[in-house]
């Protein structure tokens, strides 16, 4: 037996939690998966799973140990497919994790142009605002809009994100025009509760000067939309990109404010796991987000 079908075995009994469901997927007989994952631990000497007749689970060992099987297993697919001469399209499931307002605004045409052109890649496509672990939660690209810390990932920059401050006509006839950012801290602001300090706004003047305003309000929320929303609304004063507050802006709903100042250091970025050889759908489609986002940003619509 060689060890790339041990590890194949123990890798696929592992993901699917059952032996007879992996001697499905690997066309072999249960009794051979079996031998396979038992010879693999044999051979390192270590119990990777915990076997019972109703239940199966992974050791502290087989957890570690089914991390690095996987990204083996998945480096040595893609080896195989890019000097295979018959795959010559990149294909397979991708699973993308992008932020929900961003995504429904940007995602839908940019996946539509993408499986135009890699028809065979299956996307599987997660909007959500929570920061997600792609390696555990087995994601392989994340688009963020963000300030970007260091990480284990490979991180690309796509675009700068403009943002703004800004609010109705209503609000402002009510409570007046803020002039400088400090003023802001006597306004009703509405905080977008996913920011690492929520409640301190920092902006960059055109002059270079630099500030930050500890501001508050009496609505916080996790979606930028629904605070765009209430802004347009008359409850107060919104800071957001404009790829969420341009339509209104447009149509009056809201007025922008601050016009010296700008929000500091926002950009989008495609994030995946760090490999020795990126597979080849992910490498296509970061190619493909950087030729997307690389156009004006009125071009993205």
């Amino acid at each position: 037996m060689d060890r790339f079908s041990e590890i194949r075995a123990f890798v696929t009994v592992a993901e699917l939690g059952s032996f007879v469901a992996a001697s499905d997927r690997l066309e072999l007989s249960r009794a051979m998966v079996t031998k396979l994952v038992s010879a693999l631990e044999a051979r390192l000497g270590v119990r990777l799973m915990h076997r019972t007749t109703r239940r199966l689970s992974l050791t502290s060992e087989g957890e570690s140990y089914l991390e690095e099987a996987s990204a083996l297993l998945s480096e040595l697919d893609d080896l195989e497919s890019r000097l295979s001469a018959g795959a010559t399209r990149p294909a397979g499931r991708l699973r993308v994790t992008v932020p929900v307002s961003f995504g429904v605004h940007y995602l839908g045409r940019l996946v539509s142009r993408f499986q135009e052109r890699y028809p065979e890649v299956v996307v599987e496509l997660s909007l959500n605002d929570r920061r997600i672990d792609l390696v555990e939660e087995g994601y392989d690209v994340g688009l963020r809009v963000a300030r970007l810390t260091d990480s284990s990932l490979i991180a690309r920059r796509l675009a700068p994100i403009s943002a703004g401050v800004c609010a109705a006509p209503s609000y402002l006839e009510r409570h007046g025009i803020p002039l400088e950012p400090e003023q802001l801290s006597q306004h009703n602001c509405l905080l977008y509760t996913l920011m690492d300090q929520p409640g301190v706004w920092d902006f960059a003047g055109r002059d270079g000067n630099e500030c930050k305003v500890r501001v508050d309000g009496s609505l916080k929320a996790n979606n930028g939309d629904m605070l765009v929303d209430a802004a347009c609304q008359g409850l107060g004063i919104v800071r957001q990109p404009h790829f969420l507050v341009d339509a209104a802006l447009r149509d009056g709903r809201l007025l922008p404010l601050l016009p010296d100042w700008y929000w500091q250091h926002l950009d989008l970025y495609a994030v995946y796991p760090a490999r020795r050889h990126v597979p080849g759908k992910v490498r296509v489609f970061v190619d493909f987000l950087l030729e997307f986002f690389g156009r004006p940003q009125s071009e993205w619509r």
